[in-house]
């Protein structure tokens, strides 16, 4: 598979297409510190594309303490077994109360790169 590469100015021209608030002000937030370029492309890329995790498969890719960035959604199959720090565009509401349960913790994915500019000890997945 061809791995493309695009360029901030083409990210940034795209956040004009978007619609939805949020991932809008994530977007724009992303695009201002280097260290995100890697969620800013996916995020400026088509929706149907932004990828959705249910939490049994974040449960086995990740170990406990890791801070998760996901772009996209968290759906709520399954359960998680691991204490970790969740950062996602969105989250089912039946995913956010077997989070809480878990004692893990969940941040919307524009206070996480709000918090952290520089990206540091984060684990993006797919």
């Amino acid at each position: 598979m061809k791995r493309s590469t695009i360029s901030r100015t083409k990210m940034k021209s795209r956040v004009h297409n978007k619609t939805n608030p949020t991932l809008v002000d994530t977007l724009s937030a992303a695009l201002k510190s280097p260290a995100w370029n890697e969620v800013a492309k996916k995020l400026s890329g088509p929706t149907r594309r932004q990828p959705s995790l249910n939490l049994f498969q974040i449960d086995s890719l990740v170990k406990a303490g890791d801070t998760i960035v996901l772009p996209g959604k968290i759906l709520s199959q399954g359960d998680l077994t691991k204490k970790i720090k969740l950062c996602a565009l969105s989250i089912s509401s039946l995913a956010k109360e077997k989070i809480k349960k878990s004692k893990s913790e969940f941040v919307p994915l524009i206070e996480e790169i709000k918090k952290n500019q520089k990206a540091e000890g984060i684990k993006i997945l797919p």
